[in-house]
């Protein structure tokens, strides 16, 4: 009955991480084409579309972490997992205030020449640094031990070439 119970826990793990994985890519792709598909109702990429954009942000970062953590169930989390999931919720936190710093009036503000707030040079740049952040989270979590009795990593502590 055990295995039954396992399976079905499984089961549901796929379902949930493919059902964030979807709704993720879903809300990333009509926030960044909202105008190509006449969905835009404000001039320019809108508080609303941020906010799509960054749940969708949520949305893949977690269900990846799901489906890694999936390949590697019989396994304690090693350091490096841990810096890298906590190197990924960073990653989220600096995206979302970046992206949504109008609102917290440390953004773009309205000048004479705009109507409103806009999504800056200085938002993208950050919203880039935030998403390169959370790559690099995933790939320490990814490259960390896992199922091996050592680290993919441990070359760079050891000083050696092998791994």
């Amino acid at each position: 009955m055990s295995n039954g119970k396992n399976d079905r826990a499984a089961k549901v793990r796929r379902t949930v991480t493919l059902t964030l994985f979807v709704t993720g890519l879903v809300l990333i792709v009509l926030s960044l084409a909202a105008e190509f598909i006449g969905l835009d109702i404000t001039p320019g990429f809108g508080v609303v579309q941020m906010l799509q954009l960054l749940v969708g942000l949520t949305a893949l970062t977690l269900s990846l972490f799901l489906y890694l953590n999936a390949q590697r169930q019989e396994t304690p989390r090693s350091l490096q997992a841990d810096i890298g999931v906590r190197l990924a919720a960073t990653g989220l936190v600096f995206a979302y205030v970046t992206g949504l710093s109008d609102l917290i009036r440390i953004g773009t503000h309205v000048q004479p020449q705009f109507e409103r707030p806009f999504v800056g040079p200085l938002q993208l740049g950050g919203l880039a640094l935030a998403v390169l952040t959370i790559v690099i989270g995933l790939g320490l979590y990814y490259t960390s031990r896992g199922t091996r009795s050592k680290s993919s990593m441990e070359f760079i502590v050891n000083g050696n070439g092998q791994h």
